[in-house]
C-alpha cells in the first residue's frame, strides 16, 4: 500500500527529510504503559515507552499520535524460511485457484536475511515440496554434504562417536549452506510472486478487534531521543490491518511473547528450553579445506552438566571458507559461565586448533535457539493469527537442525489460511480468522512425526548422570529402539531459574585470546556490522532499574555482563563511586535474544529498536 511504502522510506532515510508530510498521516493506536522504579541511588537506565508511559509524560504534549492504516489478507512478521514460505505458498495457491490474496512480511532486518544467523545444515525435504524446480531457480545450495565426523572431546583428546544408521544426526542427503544467502533468495522468489516484502520495518504492537481477535500489526514508532523525548523528526509507526496475522519471528520473538499472555498458549505445555549458538565465519588455509565435510563435537570445554556441543563445516562457495560455533544449553547453572569465552576457548583443543592455524576470521555472530520437544510446543492458532517456524520451537535437536521444520510449518500454516480466507470466513465466530485446521495439519505431517521421534533426547541430558545418561538413553532409545518409548520426558523448569547463586559456584579462569585463534569481544562484535542509532531508548528495556544491582549483581554477580555475546551489559562504578550500576550498550545488540531468557529475575524485555541490528552477510 501507499503507506506502507511511505513509511518504508521514512525509516530508511532517518525520517529527516520526510517526516513533517508524514506525521499527520498517522492514525491512533495505544500500547500498555506500565511503571518502573527507580531511586536516587541508581541513575535511570529505561525511558522507553513500554515501561515509562507517554500519557504522563509533559514533553509529550500536543504530539499527533495519529497512525495511518493500511489494509491486506494476511500479515507475516518476520522474513526467514518460516515467513517467506508462508508467503510463497499463498502465492502458489492464489495461482492454482485465481482467488486473489494480498500478502505483505514485514521484516526487521534492513534487508532480507540480513539478521538470519545459523549453522546451516539444510535438509531439502520442504524447499524440494515448495520449489521441486529449486536448483533451476538458482537456489544457493552449493555444498552437499561429502563426509561426516562426530567426536566426544575431553581436554586433550578426541573420542571418535561412530555414526549409526537412523540417529537423527546423520547427514546425507543434506547441504552445507549460508542461511542468510537462502533467506534473500527465498524473498526473491517471494516479490517475483507479488508478495509485498518490506525490510526495514519492525513490528512493535499487536492489534486486537474489540472481539479480542488479532486485527494486525502496528510499527515501531521512530525518532524518539534517548531519554525518552519526542524529537523534531517524530513520525507515528503505521497499522497494518489483516484478516489473520501469522507470526514468524524466529526463537523467543517479542510480540509471540504478548501473545502468550493474551490468549494463555502456552497454558497445557512445558517451558520452553533454550541455548545460544555462536558462531564464526573463516577463511582457511586451502591446504586444510575440506569441502562438504560435517564435523560435531560435545564434551569439553563444557562439563558434563552442561548441554551443548560444537560444529565445523567446511563450504564449497569458492574461497577455502569454513564456518565453526558452539551450542551450550541455557539452563546452565555457574553463574559464572561466559558462553562467548568457552566458544573461544573451545578452538584451541589440540584436534581443533590446526584448522585455524595461518586462516582468517572475517564473521562472527550469535543467537539464541529453542531446544525443547513437542511438550514444549504452545498453541499454535488463535483468534486472528499463528505461529509458526522456530517462533514457537520447532527444531530438531538431535539433527541441529529447524530450518526445514520452519519452512514446513509455514507451508501448512498458508494452506490453512488460504482455505480460511477463501472458503470458510462467513464461518468464523471472530472478527480475525480462526485457523481451526493448522494444528491438525501440522500434527498429521511428516514435521510432527519427526519431532514426536526425538521429543525425549534433551530431556535425558538434565538428569544427574548428565552428558552420559543422554548418550545412554540416546544409544538405547534413539538407535536400538527406534525411538518407540511410550513416554515423554518432561522439562521441569524454566532456563532463567537454573543459575546458582554466586557464593556456591567457583569462578571460571578463562584464557587469554592470543588474536590468531581466539579473540576479544569486542573485535567480534564488530564483525557483526551491528548498528543502532546511539539517540533512542535503549530497546533492552528493565522492569525496574533498581534489580541489575540490588539483586544479579548481588546474587549472581551479574551474569548478564557474562551470557551476551555482544558486550551490551556492563557494571561500571557510579559517577560519586559509591557503588556499581549497570551500563546498557544498546548499540551493541545483535537481536540474539539470551538475555531475554536468562535473565534470573527476568526482568529483561527485549523489544524492537527504531531500527539497525546486526548485518550479517550469509550467516
Amino acid at each position: 500500500g501507499v503507506w506502507l511504502n511511505m513509511y518504508t522510506v521514512v525509516c530508511r532515510t532517518g525520517i529527516r527529510d520526510l517526516s513533517c508530510v508524514l506525521r499527520s498521516h498517522f492514525i491512533h493506536g495505544s500500547i500498555a504503559a506500565r511503571s518502573t522504579a527507580s531511586s536516587s541511588t541508581y541513575p535511570r537506565i529505561t525511558t522507553h515507552y513500554t515501561i515509562v508511559p507517554r500519557e504522563t509524560d509533559s514533553r509529550w504534549e500536543g504530539i499527533d499520535m495519529n497512525r495511518e492504516a493500511d489494509e491486506c489478507d494476511v500479515v507475516i512478521v518476520g522474513a526467514g524460511p518460516a515467513g517467506l514460505s508462508a508467503a510463497i505458498r499463498l502465492k502458489q495457491l492464489e495461482e492454482e485457484s485465481g482467488h486473489e490474496i494480498k500478502v505483505c512480511v514485514v521484516e526487521k532486518a534492513p534487508e532480507i536475511g540480513a539478521h538470519t544467523l545459523s549453522g546451516a545444515v539444510l535438509e531439502p525435504r520442504a524447499l524440494i515440496e515448495l520449489f521441486p524446480d529449486w536448483k533451476d531457480r538458482g537456489a544457493p545450495l552449493h555444498t552437499p554434504v561429502t563426509s561426516e565426523k562426530l567426536s566426544l572431546l575431553t581436554k586433550k583428546r578426541s573420542i571418535p562417536i561412530p555414526i549409526l544408521p537412523g540417529l537423527p544426526m546423520c547427514n546425507h542427503g543434506n547441504y552445507i549452506v549460508r542461511l542468510g544467502n537462502i533467506v534473500r533468495w527465498l524473498g526473491e522468489q517471494a516479490e517475483s510472486m507479488g508478495v509485498e516484502v518490506y525490510p526495514g520495518i519492525a513490528a512493535s504492537e499487536v492489534l486486537h478487534h474489540d472481539d479480542g481477535s488479532v486485527k494486525g500489526i502496528a510499527t515501531v514508532d521512530v525518532g524518539i531521543s534517548k531519554d525518552g523525548s519526542p524529537k523534531s523528526t517524530f513520525a507515528r509507526g503505521m497499522e497494518l490491518h489483516s484478516k489473520l496475522t501469522i507470526f514468524a519471528e524466529g526463537c523467543h520473538g517479542s510480540l509471540t511473547k504478548q501473545l502468550y499472555k493474551t490468549y494463555d498458549l502456552r497454558k497445557n505445555c512445558q517451558p520452553q528450553s533454550y541455548a545460544i549458538g555462536l558462531k564464526e565465519l573463516w577463511e582457511v588455509d586451502p591446504s586444510k579445506h575440506r569441502p562438504g565435510a560435517v564435523q560435531h563435537t560435545f564434551g569439553w570445554p563444557l562439563d558434563y552438566k552442561t548441554f551443548g556441543g560444537s560444529f565445523i563445516y567446511h563450504l564449497n562457495e569458492g574461497p577455502p571458507l569454513v564456518v565453526c560455533g558452539l551450542v551450550l544449553a541455557l539452563n546452565y547453572a555457574n553463574p559464572y559461565t561466559n558462553p562467548f569465552k568457552e566458544f573461544q576457548r573451545w578452538k584451541h583443543h589440540p584436534s581443533i586448533h590446526p584448522l585455524f592455524e595461518g586462516g582468517k576470521r572475517i564473521g562472527y555472530g550469535a543467537r539464541a535457539l529453542n531446544e525443547g520437544g513437542i511438550q514444549n510446543v504452545p498453541k499454535l492458532a488463535f483468534p486472528g493469527g499463528a505461529l509458526i517456524g522456530c517462533n514457537p520451537g520447532l527444531m530438531n535437536v538431535p539433527k541441529i537442525k529447524g530450518t526445514h521444520n520452519a519452512m514446513k510449518s509455514g507451508m501448512l500454516a498458508a494452506e490453512a489460511a488460504f482455505e480460511a480466507i477463501t472458503k470458510n470466513q462467513n464461518e468464523s465466530k471472530t472478527t480475525g480468522l480462526y485457523l481451526d485446521t493448522y494444528e491438525e495439519r501440522l500434527k498429521s505431517s511428516w514435521l510432527w512425526k519427526e519431532l514426536k521421534q526425538v521429543r525425549n533426547f534433551r530431556p535425558s541430558f538434565d538428569t544427574p548422570l548428565g552428558l552420559w545418561g543422554g548418550i545412554a538413553y540416546t544409544g538405547v532409545f534413539q538407535w536400538a529402539l527406534r525411538a518407540k518409548e511410550p513416554w515423554t520426558l518432561k522439562f521441569h523448569k524454566p532456563d532463567h531459574t537454573m543459575l546458582k547463586p554466586a557464593k556456591e559456584c567457583k569462578e571460571i579462569e578463562y584464557p587469554k585470546p592470543d588474536g590468531e585463534i581466539s579473540f576479544d569481544l569486542l573485535s567480534s562484535v564488530a564483525l557483526t556490522g551491528t548498528n543502532h542509532d546511539h539517540d533512542q531508548p535503549p530497546h533492552l528495556t528493565l522492569e525496574n532499574d533498581t534489580i541489575p544491582v540490588e539483586k544479579n549483581l548481588a546474587i549472581f554477580d551479574g551474569p548478564e555482563q557474562r551470557f551476551c555475546p555482544a558486550g551490551v551489559y556492563e557494571y561500571v562504578p557510579n559517577e560519586d563511586e559509591t557503588g556499581m550500576r549497570l551500563q546498557i550498550n544498546a548499540q551493541n545488540c545483535i537481536h540474539c535474544k539470551t538475555c531475554d531468557i536468562k535473565d534470573p529475575h527476568q526482568n529483561i524485555n527485549w523489544v524492537t529498536p527504531e531500527g539497525g541490528g546486526p548485518a550479517y552477510s550469509g550467516m
